[in-house]
């Protein structure tokens, strides 16, 4: 019983180096020859009209640029990796709508798109809390009114229970 079980690990060992042994020649070539570029990676994925966002591809061992209809066109540059990646920085438009936006990247004459890579959001308004408006409207001045009326009635029910239990 313990032979069968010492030959069958032993041809499933044989199997995973002769399987490794066959595709690590294939990855020596490829990372040879001419990347192409994959892996568009944009952080944050969510911004704001004006923040910076910063993008990395991985497959792009000389550079190139990084275009969108967000921001204007960006450089990339190497970085010093396995995965020959390249990274950019690009200022996202004052002027951009909210809403998702590819990217598109050029290293070395070959092109890559990744659809919605990043979301544009709208800008906040500071200052007074983001409110439009001056002062309460009338419905707010009822409701707040409501619960200020509620509030009394309620607290003096509470209060004059309180002094009854008291004297009893």
């Amino acid at each position: 019983m313990r032979i069968t079980r010492f030959l069958a690990a032993s041809a499933v060992s044989a199997a995973a180096v002769a399987s490794l042994g066959v595709t690590a020649p294939a990855a020596v070539a490829r990372d040879g020859m001419g990347a192409n570029p994959s892996n568009i990676v944009a952080l944050p994925a969510v911004i704001a009209r004006g923040g910076q966002m910063t993008v990395t591809v991985d497959g792009c061992p000389g550079g190139g640029t990084m275009t969108s209809a967000a921001f204007p066109q960006a450089n990339l540059t190497p970085i010093n990796g396995a995965n020959q990646t390249a990274k950019g920085t690009a200022t996202i438009n004052d002027n951009a709508r909210p809403g998702t936006y590819d990217i598109t990247v050029n290293c070395s004459g070959r092109t890559l798109t990744r659809p919605a890579a990043f979301t544009v959001i709208g800008g906040v308004r500071g200052g007074l809390g983001g409110s439009t408006t001056t002062g309460a409207t009338p419905t707010d001045m009822a409701i707040g009114g409501g619960l200020v009326a509620a509030a009394v009635v309620g607290g003096g029910l509470f209060w004059m229970r309180r002094r009854a239990e008291r004297r009893a």
